[in-house]
């Protein structure tokens, strides 16, 4: 073999093992960012496969792009009316731009955990408990704003946050237990007070119409009796007129009044 020829061979073969060091590949969810001689370049890489330059030329930080959930655990928080509860939530955050995540911040996803157990606490310190319970998609939206606002420069985005339980100390528990029990009560007796004052407005109704027409009297008396006997009581109570008994009054006192013959 000739001199030429076998520096041939070695050149080919040292081209050959540099163009499978320079080959790489990423995910169809990641992107690959690129540092040349420490500078970056103004595009990421990929998906799929593409050129780098090898043996330290070129450094690259690959970028997951997909939704990743954090858990938020629980953080002990007062409330604007000085209550303590106990609060854990969950965000769902992603990023939109590999290369502020990879030069903006160092490791995006602990600065992002970071700044999400301090909002919390803080837009939990902001509300009054009765909000937080009754109007927890507000707290969840506030919260979100905050969080992406501060994730923002850094190339992520927090597209949900949401609180997942509130727990709170027993005292106020059972505080809330009988305030519950109490605004029940008070329902009840104002159901109970419309009812009577709408049956008094119907008796009212019904004593106008009866007093119109003293025929109707008679025939309620008769449809009581009606009534009473299907009941089968050994006790009728049959309703007399008070005319009817201020007469009789009358009839015997003027016979208790004329002089024995």
């Amino acid at each position: 073999m000739s001199p030429w020829l076998g520096a041939l061979l070695g050149v080919l073969l040292v081209a050959f093992v540099t163009f499978l060091a320079s080959i790489r590949m990423v995910q169809e969810y990641e992107r690959a960012v690129v540092f040349r001689f420490g500078r970056l370049l103004k595009r990421p890489k990929g998906p799929g496969l593409f050129l780098v330059y090898p043996y330290g030329i070129d450094r690259i930080v690959k970028i997951d792009l997909r939704v990743v959930t954090l858990d938020i655990p629980r953080q002990d928080c007062i409330t604007r009316d000085n209550v303590t509860v106990g609060v854990n939530a969950v965000a769902y955050f992603q990023v939109v731009d590999p290369l502020r995540a990879v030069v903006a911040v160092n490791n995006y996803h602990n600065a992002t955990f970071q700044i999400a157990q301090t909002s919390l606490r803080s837009v939990i310190g902001q509300v009054e408990l009765d909000e937080l319970l009754s109007q927890r998609e507000q707290v969840n939206q506030n919260l979100q704003h905050i969080i992406d606002a501060e994730t923002e420069p850094w190339g992520v985005k927090v597209s949900v946050v949401e609180i997942k339980d509130v727990e709170l100390p027993p005292q106020m528990q059972r505080a809330m237990a009988r305030q519950a029990e109490a605004e029940r009560e008070k329902r009840a007796k104002i159901i109970h007070a419309e009812g009577e004052y709408q049956a008094a407005q119907q008796l009212h109704q019904a004593a106008i119409t009866i007093a119109k027409e003293p025929t109707a009297l008679q025939l309620r008396y008769l449809q009581t009796l009606t009534e009473v006997a299907v009941e089968k009581n050994s006790t009728i109570i049959f309703p007399v007129p008070i005319d009817f008994l201020s007469a009789l009054t009358e009839a015997l006192g003027q016979n208790n009044k004329r002089p024995p013959r």
